[in-house]
């Protein structure tokens, strides 16, 4: 559990033997572990398996701290990396937003091999906003030499230079072949003069970032699933852009080594109708998630998601450029709005994702649901309506299984609502967890948060405390 939703894919599936479909029946928080900190969560905890030594759980939070727990919520170790960004910052070109303080947002990611957890916090400085990427030892929060790389100051000599104030770091971090990828995208309400990044920094020599930028202002990685990667490549996922010429808006984009862009239409897709989803708002949505279905033609896919409601789906090993989609199904009524998830069982291969509204699901209403889409290996793979589930939930979903297909359960967190853990059959949406007794509620959760599963317990990192679940 290194990353969000437990790898580089974002598929956000754990395997675990203790969640089976009766035992999730009787899950409830482990009150022997009691963990706070500062500041509110919008970064999933990461679980780092040390062997013989402690195990930790790590927390980020918008104060800027960082604080690793053992097992028993015992701090470990906590640094804090510098005073957050108040919000909204009119005089620094940033007047919307709607996290305040901001300090670190994107999910973290850990190298386990060298011990390291990268993560950006925006930082106030001088009076002035500050991207900075850090590298933090495992052991004890110390930072690596050679950081924190100041994204701003290193981004100067660039054609448009990286402000900072109007630029936001919600996206999950990545690590591919040594180097870690940073994703920005703006604020809520799309203020300022922001454009998509995707920031590279070689592990061994991180004053020698690279990057790329969408030509199109606006046009960010906004989403919290951030970047993701089938192991060779990086996609991207940017939104909404300005102007009438494309520049990278409504797109999903293959990144080479170093965050490279080719140019090639078959390292990029947007929608024929790229321009009417920048005007009305509707943006492309990540994380963009790989999949290989062995039987479909083609078997190498790229699933993609759209505040207009639509999946789609990609041939990911030619992309198409602005072309209609491999495939395509509107299976949400508004928009969706979250860190999906991918999972197979006996039955076939789901994603499921959070979605305002959902379409075809008879007698479903209200704001929030859970939707769950079919991919049916084929020539070309089809799309099609599992099921919905009404949740009244603004957490991202995760699944578990016990074996990499049986007991398939949904697992999604009541954020900004009943700040309870639900859990849902994986292949019909009946519910199996309905979020416990009275004692099993948490403290508030943020919009998106999504839980982790590690060593039979679910951890969720709640607005100043992190919840373990439990079946023991």
């Amino acid at each position: 559990m290194l990353e969000l939703h437990a790898g580089p894919s974002r598929a956000g599936a754990y395997v675990d033997a203790a969640f089976t479909m009766a035992a999730a029946t009787t899950l409830h928080l482990d009150t022997t572990f009691t963990a706070t900190y500062a500041g509110a969560a919008f970064a999933q905890a990461l679980y780092l398996d040390r062997g013989g030594a402690r195990d930790l759980v790590i927390a980020a939070t918008e104060a800027n701290e960082v604080t690793a727990f053992d097992p028993t919520g015992a701090v470990v170790w906590r640094v804090e990396l510098g005073a957050p960004q108040p919000m909204p910052n009119a005089a620094e070109g940033a007047n919307c937003g709607n996290i305040n303080p901001l300090g670190i947002t994107g999910t973290p990611v850990i190298d386990a091999a060298s011990g390291t957890l990268y993560l950006d916090a925006m930082i106030r400085d001088n009076n002035a906003a500050h991207h900075r990427i850090f590298a933090l030892s495992v052991d004890d929060g110390s930072t690596r030499s050679g950081w924190p790389v100041d994204v701003g100051t290193a981004l100067k000599g660039t054609a448009t230079p990286f402000a900072p104030a109007p630029q936001n770091q919600r996206g999950g971090l990545t690590l591919v072949s040594g180097r870690v990828y940073v994703p920005y995208g703006g604020h809520s309400g799309d203020c300022g003069n922001y454009h998509g990044w995707v920031v590279a920094v070689p592990v061994d020599q991180p004053s020698a970032l690279t990057a790329f930028e969408s030509s199109s202002t606006r046009a960010g990685d906004w989403t919290p699933g951030g970047v993701s990667s089938d192991g060779a490549s990086v996609f991207t996922v940017f939104g909404n852009g300005g102007g009438t010429t494309w520049g990278h808006s409504e797109a999903a984009l293959r990144l080479g080594a170093g965050a490279a862009f080719s140019g090639n239409a078959r390292d990029y897709w947007a929608p024929v109708n790229w321009q009417s989803l920048d005007q009305s708002d509707a943006d492309l949505a990540g994380p963009a998630m790989p999949l290989d279905l062995p039987g479909a033609t083609p078997s190498a896919l790229l699933v993609v998601f759209g505040k207009d409601g639509n999946v789609y789906l990609l041939a990911r090993n030619n992309l198409g450029g602005i072309a209609a989609p491999l495939g395509q199904l509107h299976a949400a009524s508004g928009v969706i709005l979250n860190t999906s998830a991918m999972y197979h069982t006996a039955n076939g291969t789901y994603v499921v994702f959070r979605a305002r509204g959902a379409s075809g699901c008879p007698g479903l209403t209200g704001s929030s649901n859970l939707v769950s889409v079919k991919i049916t290996p084929a020539n070309p793979p089809q799309l099609s309506l599992a099921w919905c589930a009404g949740t009244g939930s603004a957490g991202s979903p995760i699944a578990t299984t016990t074996d990499g297909t049986s007991n398939p359960i949904v697992w999604a967190v009541g954020a900004e609502g009943d700040n309870r853990l639900h859990g849902y059959n994986g292949d019909t949406g009946a519910v199996v967890f309905a979020g416990g007794s009275t004692g099993d509620a948490m403290a508030s959760t943020s919009r998106f948060i999504t839980p982790i599963v590690a060593k039979g317990r679910i951890f969720v990192a709640a607005n100043g405390q992190l919840h373990a679940f439990t079946t023991r």
